[in-house]
């Protein structure tokens, strides 16, 4: 079921922002950057946003939560720990509850890329029979199989990763707002694009994946009328190895590069590390996604090219989520993780977007205040 937005997230603080001057087309001057950081050469055609104000207030969680009775269990979507992206992103949410909060114990259990329906509810009645609790399903593809299984348990906390679609009341929904990071996403993109040229590549032809799609061109096209994007699914909808095939992600983004694509942003899972490389091998750039890649270990070595990556906070959302389950509170978590509660973002790290960071949090603080509204259709 849907939960309230809870109050524990702090919002974030702006001021100047009064009017959409980050879509006003400034076509006789392209310093639209302004003191933040390069222009992005002749591509960038929007004045840049109001600056936004740092926010004072913090993230607040709860002190000295106790959860050494619970028992996690971590169903994995296709590529498992190891993948770089959202479900490492979810295994590290739950190694910080073991680490913060003394979780006693948990198992993991991951999915095979061409497994039936049975498997995965195998999979949560076996996790359920054994006693954990709380279960976490991640992936929007346990959606079918939570619906068979949490009715026969119900005194289990399940929570389920990408999906608001299971109504049953002990069954909490971790959703995102993937739409406002792409927006971001596609910003950087072309200030920091030569070609104005730039690329998404998606893992499999998706609703969800859509909304990265959908977010980055419009980011894309807010401060450019000139740049073109690139757009490619590496499977149809109903074939998930798309996010699990590096060497098809490689593929496409060498395509895309020879279209002339000089970034290329992936919503691909473990299928990424093929778009890096192919940027790698062209002297391209690349955004990550989910984690911050560039510190990923598995992609270590084409983690040069990666400029950003758009954070979607897995980690953030199951590690609150067992805190709201040991704390008996799970109303205090908030309905959808967006930019508000910092549930998507960017990454900075290899210092590669610095200059335009200021732009960056003008267009963020835009899009919180209502200023911009972001699509989540392309």
């Amino acid at each position: 079921m849907r939960r309230k937005r809870g109050a524990a997230l702090a919002a974030i603080a702006m001021a100047g922002v009064l009017t959409l001057a980050a879509c006003a087309k400034d076509s006789g001057d392209n310093s639209a950057a302004g003191d933040g950081g390069e222009s992005g050469g002749d591509c960038v055609t929007a004045a840049a946003p109001p600056r936004a104000e740092a926010s004072s207030q913090k993230r607040e969680e709860s002190a000295d939560v106790d959860a050494s009775d619970l028992k996690v269990g971590l169903a994995y979507d296709v590529g498992g720990r190891g993948d770089a992206s959202f479900n490492d992103a979810a295994a590290a949410g739950v190694d910080k509850a073991v680490e913060e909060m003394g979780v006693s114990d948990t198992t993991e259990s991951t999915a095979a890329g061409t497994e039936s329906e049975d498997a995965k509810q195998q999979r949560l009645t076996q996790m359920a029979r054994e006693g954990y609790d709380p279960i976490i399903a991640v992936g929007f593809a346990y959606a079918d199989a939570l619906k068979a299984v949490a009715p026969k348990f119900p005194d289990t906390h399940f929570a389920i990763v990408d999906d608001d679609s299971v109504e049953a009341k002990n069954v909490t929904p971790l959703v995102f707002a993937e739409e406002e990071g792409s927006f971001l996403a596609g910003v950087a993109a072309v200030y920091k694009s030569e070609n104005c040229h730039v690329g998404f590549v998606g893992g499999v032809d998706t609703p969800l994946i859509k909304k990265f799609e959908a977010g980055f061109v419009q980011g894309a096209k807010a401060v450019s009328d000139k740049v073109k994007v690139e757009v490619d699914y590496l499977t149809p909808a109903g074939d998930i190895s798309g996010f699990n095939d590096p060497s098809k992600g490689n593929v496409v983004g060498k395509s895309q590069i020879g279209k002339g694509a000089d970034v290329l942003y992936h919503a691909a899972g473990a299928s990424g590390r093929g778009v890096f490389e192919a940027a790698k091998d062209a002297d391209a750039l690349a955004i990550g996604v989910d984690s911050d890649q560039y510190n990923q270990k598995t992609v270590a070595e084409v983690k040069d090219v990666i400029m950003t990556s758009m954070l979607k906070r897995v980690d953030v959302a199951v590690y609150d989520y067992i805190r709201a389950v040991a704390e008996d509170d799970l109303d205090s978590l908030p309905e959808r993780f967006d930019l508000e509660v910092d549930g998507v973002g960017y990454s900075t790290s290899g210092g590669k977007v610095d200059d335009i960071t200021e732009i960056l949090d003008g267009y963020k603080a835009q899009i919180v205040a209502g200023e911009i509204k972001v699509s989540a259709t392309p």
